[in-house]
């Protein structure tokens, strides 16, 4: 969300930013430094590049910045003679110094000494001695000269000298892959399963990721080397579980359940491995692979150690699959909300968990029985071993419930119980957030408004947020004359979507539109009318409408919700990742100032969208 933006200040602040640019730019390195010489150099004024380093050189010969930037200005110069005598004296403070050995090899072979250069670079090698930073050092001195063949030998040479010749896997496997050499990159950094111990399979995985990507062909030719490897150390679990991975960024989670049903049995850990996997499946939103997985432990029996467990988080899966459905039928609500109560009647104790607002929200959003999901809440609010914040939590729930059934009294109550009760908490906040919504859909947005400016300044974001839109719809839909109507047809209307009832809802909002055609509500009705179509389930309605207060009402303060809103429709409920992905791109160029930006720049990487202007 945006705010309107009437205030010029902003004009000052760009001739502003302008000025400062223009000075800052316009400055020039400092004379007599490093910067100016390499000023010159990038510039490609090699002769004042040449004699500035010369310069501070003179100063600091031993200064490495200065003796690096001086060869490579002698060396864009072409001043070969010169660069040579330039490696020859610091060779001769440090005759043993394979770095410096490189660098005349770096001579030679830019003179066109090829053969020379290569006998150096063989005696560098022969100078390492086994010290890491040498190492890495030298490497990335033959990678900048595009000698990847001899970085590869550095690192041969380093495993040689410390008895471990898979402790540069990981590098050697990354230059193999630079090189488009697949086979040896696989076969080298599966090596490194020597180091799994100490967490060497997560540098596999992202080595792999960062290679392969999502290429078939690719991830085929991995999955075979690891099969074979598989077969060649059978006792091995590391190359299992990497198989495991592989299969799941293949997208093939039948694959992936086989293995790790393979692996629990071999190791015997009584299903622990398979929960471990449904989780990740839940993690990576694979919900009905999750649910398969669940139910393999779940066959084990009662006697099985997390037998509760298992059906808790199975319970929440299915919630969160009745949630991202785009339909749903009575039939399998009432399924749900019955094996919720199975579960708490056979296991009690999990009243007190997160698990029983998840079953009132059943009831009373999806199964149409708030009293039901009131009883519910009351009856776990009374608990003795209920935890102070998730009688809070569950105090907010019920209150929203009660707005429901129409005990608007008994639901402000219950929210400034609450607040009472967390006046230094984002639950408190939360409450009085609540009231302050509920004083607005009775008519009173005086001190509705009042509520909602102090929470503006919240700890909470998304208070934060949702405090600044009721108070812009109140302050911007008051008009001089103080006709409040529309916004109180406007908050009933908000009031009966609050409390299911689209279609009332519906013929209010036309009634507005119908009495007040040019109201500043014009962009707020657009968004409750696809607020209730998305109820409905009709997305390309709801998208209509969203559309439309794009391309109407582009500067108001929900334009960028609108495109947020479109993006998740197409992402979650229509399956479009590429409109989606393009919505959200969209969004970060048109509102670089919404609320969304950090949210949209995050699933611009997920679904590999691209931001042009």
């Amino acid at each position: 969300m945006m705010r309107r933006q009437n205030n010029p200040i902003w004009k000052v602040k760009l001739i502003f930013s302008m000025f400062l640019l223009i000075l800052c730019s316009s400055a020039m390195a400092q004379p007599g430094t490093v910067d100016e010489a390499r000023m010159y150099l990038d510039m490609k004024q090699y002769d004042k590049a040449i004699d500035a380093f010369d310069n501070l050189y003179k100063k600091d010969n031993r200064n490495q910045e200065i003796y690096s930037g001086y060869l490579d200005a002698l060396l864009a110069a072409k001043e070969y003679k010169k660069a040579e005598g330039l490696v020859n004296a610091q060779i001769q403070k440090n005759p043993s110094s394979a770095a410096l050995t490189v660098d005349m090899g770096r001579v030679y072979h830019e003179s066109g000494k090829e053969k020379k250069a290569e006998e150096l670079y063989e005696a560098a090698l022969t100078m390492l001695n086994g010290d890491d930073l040498l190492t890495q050092l030298i490497a990335k001195k033959f990678t900048d000269l595009e000698r990847d063949d001899y970085a590869l030998k550095t690192y041969e040479q380093a495993g040689l000298i410390l008895h471990n010749q898979y402790l540069y896997s990981g590098p050697m496997a990354r230059l193999y892959f630079k090189a488009g050499d697949l086979d040896n990159g696989i076969a080298t950094l599966l090596n490194a399963s020597r180091s799994f111990y100490n967490g060497g399979i997560e540098e596999v995985k992202t080595t792999l990721l960062d290679y392969l990507g999502d290429d078939r062909k690719k991830l085929a030719k991995a999955q075979k080397a690891i099969i074979k490897k598989i077969n060649e150390e059978p006792d091995n679990p590391y190359y299992s579980e990497l198989l495991t991975w592989l299969y799941t960024q293949k997208d093939d989670w039948d694959g992936a359940l086989i293995q790790v049903r393979a692996l629990d049995e071999r190791y015997k850990e009584q299903g622990e491995r398979i929960l471990d996997f449904a989780r990740y499946a839940v993690k990576e939103n694979k919900n009905e692979f999750a649910l398969k997985a669940y139910s393999e432990v779940l066959d084990k029996g009662k006697e099985y150690p997390f037998y509760s467990t298992v059906i808790h988080e199975m319970l929440g899966v299915k919630f969160k699959i009745l949630q991202d459905k785009s339909s749903f039928t009575p039939e399998e609500v009432n399924k749900l909300a019955d094996e919720y109560k199975q579960f708490l009647d056979s296991f009690p104790d999990y009243y007190t968990f997160h698990i029983t607002q998840d079953y009132a929200t059943v009831l009373a959003r999806y199964a149409g029985q708030p009293e039901q999901a009131i009883a519910l809440l009351e009856k776990v609010i009374a608990l003795p071993a209920a935890r102070r914040d998730f009688v809070g939590q569950c105090k907010l729930q019920l209150g929203d419930y009660m707005i429901l059934v129409g005990r608007i009294w008994d639901a402000s109550l219950t929210y400034t119980q609450v607040q009472k009760e967390f006046r230094e908490d984002v639950l408190g906040e939360e409450a009085r957030f609540r009231d302050a919504k509920l004083a607005y859909f009775r008519g009173d947005f005086e001190w509705a408004n009042i509520q909602a400016s102090v929470l503006k300044a919240s700890t909470s974001e998304l208070i934060a947020n949702d405090a600044l839109y009721l108070s812009v719809l109140i302050t911007e839909n008051i008009p001089p004359d103080s006709n409040y109507v529309p916004l109180e047809r406007f908050a009933y209307a908000d009031l009966l979507v609050f409390q299911n009832k689209y279609d009332e809802a519906e013929h209010i909002l036309d009634s507005i539109s119908t009495a007040f055609p040019d109201h500043p509500l014009a962009d707020d009705l657009l968004m409750q009318r696809a607020k209730i179509a998305q109820k409905k389930r009709d997305y390309t309605k709801a998208l209509a409408y969203l559309e439309k207060i794009h391309q109407e009402h582009g500067k108001d303060v929900l334009a960028d919700d609108a495109l947020f809103t479109m993006a998740e429709i197409n992402e979650k409920y229509l399956d479009k990742k590429e409109e989606a992905g393009r919505l959200y791109a969209q969004l970060i160029i048109e509102y670089p100032g919404s609320t969304y930006i950090q949210l949209a720049r995050k699933k611009v990487n997920e679904l590999g969208a691209s931001i042009s202007l």
